[in-house]
């Protein structure tokens, strides 16, 4: 049922643009968000009525749900916009995003199971596949309610690749979008999810008018996903998908790096404090620095970067007392068994090559696990080479901001598996992500290469960088919809 003063824009994501913290006295604190979508729905204006729906993600922002009586929440909060938050039942939000999202899906398309013990899909997988269905459900309910006739909606990523599917049955005069922020994976990985919910999520995003990738690969996956689980048919220019009567258009927007925000934001007060701090903790005159800035998702490759590093160290001794490693490693997803293991495993390998190589005065590896955007600024500032490696990534924007805040330029040591590679490999340096001595050999000649060659290449990185950023990326989304 249309609302008869409904929205005629609506963004649906599990994290919203505001966030509640819950003092001692019962007080609520909000903590407005950044970001691509918020960006986005700053540039479409206030005159557009967009409606954002989002999930209560803790008990701060359940209680402010509450008091708002399961309307927008107050706009004091949120910046001037309209938000709905929906306070779905713990139980069913933790088995749908922890057991689902973010332990199946994620695992999925980022390639991540080690397949002689995982995935095992039994009942307890059941059990939270449901969660996640119910999850989807409460999305689609409220974005039928909020919208107004023939609204676009625009959902986002892997935890909500149902709502298409379910909101188009409820409301098939709105126009669909999905957008997934994550890589899609290949048929024959694809295929380890149970055949009937590889099936469910696939018709989930075709319920979409339009599903949307970062990369062409990404998109190009996908069409090989539905065509082989599915049986659906293609345009042989990859432009449109059709299943059941139904045509879902595939689009392609590479976000970008919001370059007017990070040049500002770089050169403010604290970023310059945070900077003497790291330039007097790196120590020594001339010394160089190899900067990666990641949390610690399995995804991001860590481990094998510090071992790339210490192999560095091994094989080329003149670059010992000479460079430092800056890795800020920010913890993810701890309430995850595995990854408060690969948290540790990180630390340990780091303490391991101080240990090895450390001497008075230099310490190879400053490893930073405390959370703080001035500090991974004031690196981007610094570093002589990025080290982006990860195994597997729908973009890494790390790769895309380095460029653009660097103060001299800035070598780019750049993973193929990244979907950054398709717009920056052509001016990084690329490497196999698995391949250790491949991504030491690498260091070397990023850390070897020519001044004046580095700040031409970090030029045409940034100008790539920056070619969409969150502002257009989102408005390109909408009126490709509308269009």
């Amino acid at each position: 049922m249309a609302s008869q003063h409904g929205a005629q824009v609506l963004v649906a994501s599990n994290r919203g643009p505001v966030s509640y913290a819950r003092g001692d006295d019962g007080s609520l604190t909000a903590k407005r968000g950044g970001g691509g979508l918020v960006s986005g729905l700053s540039a479409i204006g206030p005159d557009a009525g967009a409606v954002w729906v989002c999930a209560a993600l803790g008990d701060g922002d359940r209680e402010a749900v509450r008091r708002s009586e399961g309307g927008h929440l107050p706009a004091d909060d949120t910046g001037g916009q309209r938000v709905r938050m929906l306070d779905i039942a713990p139980d069913v939000f933790a088995a749908a995003y922890n057991g689902i999202a973010n332990s199946v899906l994620w695992f999925v398309h980022h390639l991540l199971y080690e397949t002689p013990l995982e995935p095992v899909f039994d009942a307890g997988f059941r059990e939270q596949w449901r969660a996640y269905e119910a999850y989807n459900a409460a999305f689609a309910d409220a974005l039928a309610a909020e919208a107004a006739k023939g609204a676009a909606v625009l959902v986002q990523d892997y935890h909500l690749t149902l709502v298409p599917g379910m909101l188009r049955e409820r409301r098939p005069d709105l126009r669909i979008g999905h957008f997934s922020h994550t890589p899609w994976a290949p048929p024959d990985y694809y295929r380890l999810l149970p055949d009937d919910v590889a099936a469910e999520v696939l018709r989930g995003v075709l319920g979409a008018d339009r599903a949307a990738f970062l990369t062409r690969r990404w998109a190009d996956a996908f069409i090989a996903c539905c065509r082989d689980v599915l049986g659906a048919g293609a345009a042989g220019d990859g432009g449109s998908v059709t299943f059941e009567g139904h045509t879902t258009r595939i689009g392609v927007h590479g976000l970008g790096a919001d370059a007017d925000f990070l040049r500002q934001r770089s050169h403010e007060a604290d970023v310059e404090e945070r900077m003497a701090a790291l330039r007097e903790q790196i120590g020594g005159r001339g010394r160089r620095t190899i900067v990666r800035v990641d949390r610690t998702e399995l995804s991001k490759n860590i481990v094998r970067g510090l071992l790339a590093y210490r192999l560095l160290l091994e094989r080329r001794p003149e670059w010992r007392g000479e460079v430092v490693h800056v890795a800020f490693a920010y913890p993810s997803r701890q309430d995850l068994a595995v990854y408060r293991d690969y948290t540790e495993r990180v630390q340990a390998v780091a303490d391991e090559i101080n240990a090895e190589f450390g001497r008075e005065g230099w310490q190879p590896v400053a490893l930073h696990v405390k959370d703080d955007f001035a500090r991974s600024l004031a690196a981007y500032r610094l570093a002589d080479v990025a080290l982006v490696n990860p195994i597997r990534d729908g973009m890494n924007l790390v790769a895309k901001e380095v460029p653009v805040v660097s103060d001299d330029g800035c070598a780019l040591v750049l993973s193929r598996e990244a979907g950054a590679y398709e717009e920056l490999g052509q001016d990084a340096i690329t490497v196999n992500p698995y391949d250790v001595e491949d991504t030491a050999r690498a260091l070397h000649e990023a850390l070897a290469l020519p001044r004046d060659e580095r700040a031409e290449r970090t030029k045409r990185l940034a100008a790539a960088a920056t070619a969409l950023p969150p502002a257009q990326w989102f408005m390109a989304q909408l009126r490709a919809l509308e269009g």
